[in-house]
């Protein structure tokens, strides 16, 4: 068996109290609706990665748990072997995972009143992470130019000014682009330029396609003093539950609030398990990540090219990173809750709305395509059959 035929095996997740299967009749109505919404794959974790758990798991203590030197220095050897990228171990601060962090960061380095900027359509916790901290939410949407989205440099300009914060994903979720260069050194310039501190939200880093390159915010900047990076190996590897990510903080002042923000609540941050997964996963992952990006391209491929030929009132942006897919579904004619209604009570499938991702996702959905692909080839079977009852009332 290959590395690629791994990602073909289907792994009966019922029953293991998953989100993503055993919470279905709860969020769609509908048990058994395919799920292909919320961001976890359906592979198999590296066999390293299972062989770590299951050592420590041999030990029949599981106490309070210090990061050891090898973990910090399996995330340092990772970020500048897999991104080019020098970072110091005393920038690391490890949390219990991104969206805590980000709350973290607003609640630690903004004013009570301030406010902070996201760029929707979003992963919708950054919404939430800031109105529920009681800052004050400036929205500076994506300009979608034909299958492309762009970031809107002369409104952030503008909105910088009033702004103490500007909440950044890269790799985009959920448009999928890896943004290149040129436009990080115009973002790097704005944000320098305005006092702006940047929260960067790199979980998706690893996760890009063969024919694209992913640069890495914090490494771009001549003074990262502003620049606050979340990582962490859930979405490369396949571990979410296991809730382990570090913030990259390069600003000594920012690093002392955020951990002493951390010690006040008496979280602990790490476990037995997430620190073996975590340093497993960085340094034995590679070759997996590798072969998963192969078997992830060949899935994008193939359903760019069923809707192209079959299916032409569902439109794909083609992504560019990340294993989640942003269906313009507008040519259906369906308000957000009567397409949300077909996807799962028509189609079969249990797709995320992209109305959740602000008001630039209405008509949109998104697709979780880090599935088998015969199951990704069913979803799209369902579709097509689907929309043609649809288009010729019977539904």
């Amino acid at each position: 068996m290959t590395d690629l035929d791994l990602f073909d095996r289907e792994i009966d997740r019922s029953g293991t109290f998953s989100t993503k299967y055993d919470a279905r009749q709860a969020v769609f109505g509908h048990a058994d609706v395919m799920p292909l919404w919320v961001a976890d794959m359906d592979f198999a974790a590296p066999v390293a990665v299972t062989d770590a758990l299951r050592a420590r798991a041999a030990h029949p203590i599981y106490g309070y748990t210090q990061a050891p030197d090898s973990a910090y220095a399996a995330l340092i050897n990772w970020l500048k072997q897999r991104h080019g990228w020098e970072v110091a171990r005393e920038w690391i601060v490890f949390c219990p995972g991104v969206v805590p962090s980000l709350v973290t960061s607003i609640l630690t380095l903004t004013e009570a009143d301030a406010h902070v900027i996201v760029q929707p359509p979003v992963y919708f916790p950054f919404f939430s992470a800031v109105t529920k901290t009681g800052r004050r939410l400036l929205e500076n949407p994506l300009r979608k130019n034909n299958l492309s989205y762009h970031i809107d440099f002369e409104a952030l300009s503008a909105q910088a000014k009033s702004a103490q914060m500007l909440l950044f994903c890269s790799p985009h979720n959920p448009v999928g682009r890896v943004w290149q260069k040129p436009e990080l050194l115009d973002l790097l310039a704005v944000c320098e330029q305005r006092g702006l501190i940047i929260v960067c939200d790199e979980i998706h880093a690893d996760l890009v396609y063969p024919e694209h390159d992913h640069q890495i915010l914090g490494a771009l900047a001549d003074n990262p003093q502003q620049i606050i990076t979340a990582v962490a190996p859930s979405k490369t590897f396949n571990i979410p539950g296991l809730n382990l990510s570090a913030l990259i903080v390069p600003n000594p002042e920012y690093r002392d609030a955020i951990t002493s923000y951390l010690n006040k609540l008496h979280i602990s941050v790490t476990n037995p398990f997430s620190l073996v997964a975590f340093e497993a996963a960085y340094q034995h992952g590679s070759s997996w990540l590798d072969s998963l990006m192969v078997y992830l391209a060949h899935s994008r491929d193939m359903v760019q090219c069923f809707l192209s030929e079959y299916l032409p009132e569902i439109r794909l942006i083609p992504p560019q990173g990340t294993y989640l897919l942003w269906l313009d579904c507008c040519a259906l004619g369906m308000n957000d809750d009567a397409l949300h209604h077909f996807f799962v009570f028509e189609v079969g499938i249990g797709l995320s709305p992209g109305i959740l991702f602000g008001a630039q996702g209405s008509g949109y959905m998104r697709m979780n395509l880090a599935a088998p692909r015969h199951k990704i080839r069913q979803a799209l079977d369902n579709m097509f059959g689907a929309v043609r009852r649809h288009q010729q009332g019977r539904i």
